[in-house]
Order: C-alpha cells, then structure tokens, then sequence
C-alpha cells in the first residue's frame, strides 16, 4: 500500500472517531448507588473489656514445723487434693520418745502431789493438838502449791511434745490444687527449709482487672437504680480464645486510684467447675479477657457499629434525607456492643443512615438508597451459670 493511501485511511478513521458521539468522552454516571438502614430502638446489653489475670482464693505454703527426715510423700503432684488429706510423713520415733517422756515426768510430780497433800493432811488435823504447829501447816501448804505448779509444768511440756509428734504428719490445710514437691523422701526438713509445696484452691476464683476511674464512676452511675454493683455480670475468655460458660460477680473494689495509670483495682469471684473430665478452666495465675456488662439488656437508639466512622474530631454518619442527598452528621456515642453504636445524641429514630457504600458518599451529593436486607448479627453471649 502506497504513503498516499495511508494517509487517506487515517483521516477517515479520524472522521469517524469524532463523528460518533460517546465514543471521545463518555457521559458520567448517576448517584452511586448505596446500602442505607434505619436508626432504631434496640436491646443493648453495654460491656467493657479489660485484661484480667486468675487468682486463687486460697494459696498454702507447706512447710516443716519440726526438724525430722521425710519419710514418705502421699499424693501425686498436680492433683487435686481434699482439706485435711495426709500429704508427708516425717519419722517419729524421735518425738514418740519425747512424748514417753514427758508422760512419765507427768507421772512423776503427780505422785509427789498426791504426797505432799497427806502431808497437808496430817499436819492440819495435829494444828489443835498439842503436837500441832502452825509453821508446820504453812509449810506443807506453800510445799503442795509448788508441787502442783510443777506438776503444771510438766503437763504444758507434754503438750509440747504431743504437738510435735503431730507436725510428722503433714496435711492438707484446705482443698486444692498441689504442686510439685520440692523435697523428696529421705531428706531432712526444718522451719527454715522453705516450702515443700503449695496447694491453691479450684472453686471458685478470684479474677483481678485494672480498670479506668471513668469506666467505674460509670457503671456506679448506671446501676445505681438497677442494684447496684450487684447487677454487673462479668465473663471471661480464656486464653486461647473461646469464652468460659461462668458468669461471675465483682466483690471487691481497691480504695485508691494509681495515680500514674488513673486506674482502680477490680476483683470479681466466679465459679470454676471441672468438666467429665475432671479439667477446670481457668488456673491461677493466667491472663484471661474480662468484659463487664449489665445482667439484663436495656432499650437504646443504635446503628450498626460499621455505619459510624471516626477522625480526629469525632464519630460521624451519612445520614440520607428525603432529596437523597447525603448529611454528615456527627454523633455522640454511648455505651455499645461489637455490633451495634448507641447514640446519645445527633440522630432520631427512623432515620436513614449509610452503612453499605461509604467510599462512594461525599458530603451534600446525591446517593441512590437503598435497604440493606442483612443486618448485622450480635454475638450471643455466654450462657448464664446454674445455681
């Protein structure tokens, strides 16, 4: 094809090209279509969340009250062990020989004091006779109250040793869990040889959470006419994500506020019961999620948690009027759940807000509604403990 006939051919293509209207510059769309719900009246249970960490109500130090070998240990560490279960046995032989004695010295000054009140006897019933001396009487009474002191003494020295024949049997002061044992058989324990294992107890459990000064003021506020503290549920997820089925109560409130964290010290008791199993789950010492909420669920103004959008001045919504233009409005948020917002104020009931679609909404432009059949689903909380 020759120079002359390319060139003819790009000015019929050029031609062609503007001749044909929409194909240089496509016209623009109409309003973005958008996802809009109603702003409604809901039961909202309102929770906290905080970071808490396990305790045992009742922790035991055993330890060596008397210097002796241990002769045997009677139970499996890490088991679970009832109050007043035999634990460790010490050798006895030594103390069997102190308390022998000690009957004995007991014997001993009650004899002499069974003596010396004849002796009382006699010198009293000679007083009127010609034989009879005062002194004689004094003396033997001061004699008897001496041997009876003794005699006092001796048995107080008996208890003593009775005592400590006991301490060769150590046993479980309350019921628990026991740990491992940090002297075998066969050694010598003393007072000063430090704990020889330590029982925590199972149920129920103390969980301890800092919590804001403005967060506790809060629920004092809101429960003030519901009970009190009283009506404060608090639920626990475990450490590895699921949530426990318990339902505890917040029994103690620190009487200071940290100064360099503004935040008090909140404890609540809740039950951990063994499964068929025989596991329990919460152990001492671990670091568990904690959400505080109120028992029953109460009527709010909400939307959808994913409606509201948030800058550095605040929440906001697209609130779509009756010309279908969209109004942002800012909002003040309450007390809310994952799923849904309480609004304390900037919105009314039935009014339409955008929740699907936000990238394509500007404030003041036109949007094309529509209802979102889907809303969004709350998480079911954990089921309530039987009593």
């Amino acid at each position: 094809m020759s120079l002359r006939h390319l060139a003819v051919l790009s000015v019929l293509a050029a031609s062609a090209f503007h001749a044909v209207p929409g194909l240089a510059q496509m016209p623009g769309g109409g309003p973005p279509s958008v996802g809009v719900v109603k702003v409604s009246q809901r039961p909202v249970t309102a929770t906290e969340a905080f970071v808490g960490r396990v305790q045992s109500i009742e922790r035991v130090d055993l330890t060596a009250r008397v210097t002796a070998f241990i002769e045997a240990r009677l139970f499996t560490e890490g088991a679970e062990v009832p109050a007043g279960a035999l634990l460790y046995k010490l050798e006895r032989g030594p103390f069997e020989a102190a308390v022998a004695q000690q009957q004995a010295s007991v014997a001993q000054a009650t004899a002499t004091l069974n003596n010396a009140g004849v002796q009382l006897g006699r010198v009293t019933a000679l007083l009127n006779g010609p034989a009879g001396l005062r002194s004689q009487v004094d003396d033997a009474r001061a004699n008897q109250a001496g041997l009876a002191a003794q005699q006092q003494s001796a048995q107080a020295q008996l208890r003593i040793a009775q005592i400590n024949l006991d301490y060769t049997e150590i046993r479980a002061p309350i019921a628990g869990k026991i740990g491992r044992t940090n002297f075998t058989v066969g050694n010598v324990v003393t007072p000063a040889s430090g704990p020889l294992a330590r029982i925590v107890s199972q149920d129920p459990m103390y969980v301890l959470f800092p919590m804001a000064a403005k967060s506790y003021f809060g629920l004092l506020k809101r429960f003030a006419d519901q009970g009190g503290m009283a009506m404060v549920a608090v639920r626990l997820s475990l450490p590895d994500g699921s949530a426990d089925d318990q339902v505890g109560k917040i029994d103690f409130v620190d009487n200071t506020i940290a100064a360099t964290t503004d935040t008090m010290l909140v404890r609540a008791s809740i039950p951990n019961p063994a499964n068929k199993q025989g596991f329990r789950p919460l152990i001492d010492g671990a670091f568990v999620g904690v959400t505080v909420n109120a028992d029953a669920p109460k009527m709010a103004l909400t939307v959808p948690r994913a409606a509201v959008i948030s800058d550095q001045q605040g929440n906001y919504v697209y609130v779509v009027g009756a010309d279908n233009k969209a109004e942002q409005r800012r909002v003040q948020l309450g007390q809310s759940t994952d799923a849904y917002a309480v609004v304390a104020s900037g919105l009314t009931e039935g009014e339409n807000v955008v929740l699907d679609g936000l990238q394509r909404v500007r404030p003041g432009a036109p949007v094309n509604p529509a209802p979102v059949n889907s809303a969004p689903v709350e998480a079911a909380p954990p089921p309530a403990a039987k009593s």
